[in-house]
């Protein structure tokens, strides 16, 4: 047991430490020019670049099955993208903004500049942690801070990696990335940082505010939630179909943004079923040894999602599994895949109709008309990601113009979150704050205002003490 209290001692010893390193260094230069931040970019490119193999090797060795495609796809070629975006735009985000002055102000400049935080924290879940951990620490980086990185205690092969390749390419005053358990994540989030950002479920997204609300660290929140895929009478169905399952498989159904429902027409909903099973099949025509499909990362959430399968039946739902031909859970049980899982009429209650799935179960829900539809989602929490299909533009606007998400994809899914134009992130219970592009390097600066009056003229000096006839004369004007 001492020997236990010793190491953890020691693991808070050594994070103490590190944040002082960063902190230091933040302080020694506190405003990186545009050649060091962009040098720190290319670093983080060269990262990933030289050891992608080895990065997918050790999400794969984390997840048990993890498609090397799909590592590739969603999780590298987007923080790449996005870190060529940032070297791309630099310039033009460091320059200060020229803003307008009032009228009696004439003669004074007014300015924003933005500003490096000084140290950023990065708190990774374990689903996408190489994008989730690339992705911002690059607007950090290229608004010009010194970060830390934690990842989850759930990939300790990536989080090794990461941190011995951080090392290499940045040094212990720069970048500095850990693993480590729930003890070190909670430590993590005490630190003084001049912004926190956590990307997870809300109640430890809850735990995390809490934390750094001690420190008053301003926090960006990616929850989540049960993000709608709404089928519109004027939908493709084949073609919506097929992005739901997309959507919904990718990553092993383990994504955020994937679609956690979807609402479909009372009249449309059999060929929609029939629309589903047929994708499925053809876009995975086997489970088992599948290199293509992930596998689900940990037997914990493995159990949990048969655990919501099975609450799903007892609650009185029509749970259909689509399995490819002469596959069933035994052939995939050591492997943790499951197939898309259609659940049809699960009560309110039932906790697959409550909960974030974060998995391939898709609860199919009929709805009357527009109205009817755009009501169930509104009766529920604010989602991560809202997706339409419809190819009626009017209603498009309405449901656009009459319900709340953190982002929308129109007749696909997720394919908004990789757009560096477009903000990534929350609202009311999905999220706080955004990030990605010019939005994470304004997420990660400080708006500095800068008023420089003239030398000579001050048009104040027309109203300073002892007041009178003239001072007396120019209110007048103003508050007129």
């Amino acid at each position: 047991m001492s020997n236990r209290l010793d190491d953890d001692a020691e693991r808070l010893a050594d994070l103490s430490a590190a944040f002082a390193r960063l902190r230091a260094a933040a302080a020694a230069e506190p405003f990186p020019d545009l050649a060091t931040r962009r040098a720190r970019l290319d670093a983080l490119a060269a990262l990933i670049k030289n050891h992608k193999a080895a990065l997918a090797a050790a999400v794969n060795a984390d997840f048990g099955a993890r498609s090397a495609v799909e590592t590739e796809l969603v999780e590298l070629f987007p923080a790449l993208s996005n870190l060529r975006h940032a070297r791309r735009k630099l310039r033009k985000w460091m320059r200060p903004e020229r803003r307008p002055v009032d009228l009696w102000f004439f003669g004074a400049r007014a300015e924003v500049r933005p500003q490096p935080l000084g140290v950023v924290g990065i708190v990774v879940p374990w689903n996408y942690p190489l994008f989730l951990a690339l992705g911002p620490l690059a607007d950090a980086l290229a608004a010009g801070n010194r970060v830390m990185v934690k990842l989850s205690e759930y990939t300790p092969a990536t989080a090794a990696l990461l941190a011995e390749l951080a090392a290499r390419h940045f040094g212990p005053d720069r970048v500095v990335v850990l693993g480590g358990d729930a003890a070190l994540a909670e430590a993590f989030t005490r630190l003084p940082f001049d912004h926190l950002l956590f990307t997870g479920s809300a109640e430890v997204g809850k735990k995390v505010m809490a934390a750094a609300s001690n420190n008053l660290t301003p926090v960006t929140l990616e929850l989540g939630g049960k993000s709608p895929a709404l089928v519109m009478p004027g939908a493709d169905l084949v073609r919506a179909a097929e992005r739901i399952v997309v959507g919904k498989m990718l990553n092993g159904g383990q994504t955020c943004v994937a679609p956690d429902y979807a609402l479909v027409p009372d009249d449309m909903r059999e060929p929609f079923l029939e629309a589903l099973a047929r994708a499925a099949r053809r876009l995975y025509p086997r489970l088992a040894g599948n290199p293509d499909y992930t596998s689900i990362a940990s037997e914990r959430h493995y159990r949990r999602l048969i655990a919501l399968r099975d609450a799903a039946r007892t609650d009185g739902a029509t749970v259909l599994e689509i399995w490819p031909v002469g596959e069933s859970q035994d052939a995939c049980r050591e492997e943790r895949k499951l197939p898309l899982t259609l659940v049809l009429g699960a009560p309110e209650q039932s906790p697959v109709m409550r909960e974030e799935i974060f998995g391939p179960l898709l609860p199919v829900v009929g709805y009357r008309d527009e109205k009817d539809a755009i009501a169930y989602v509104n009766r529920r929490p604010r989602p991560l990601a809202l997706y339409l299909f419809d190819d009626d533009r009017a209603r498009i606007e309405r449901v656009l113009n009459s319900t709340h998400a953190g982002g929308v994809t129109v007749n696909d899914t997720i394919v908004h979150v990789g757009q560096h134009s477009l903000p990534f992130g929350g609202v009311g219970a999905s999220g706080i704050g955004h990030y990605h592009g010019h939005e994470g390097f304004l997420t990660f600066s400080k708006l500095k205002p800068v008023l420089c009056q003239p030398r000579r003229f001050n048009g104040m000096r027309l109203v300073e003490p002892p007041y009178g006839r003239l001072a007396a004369f120019l209110l007048k004007l103003m508050l007129r």
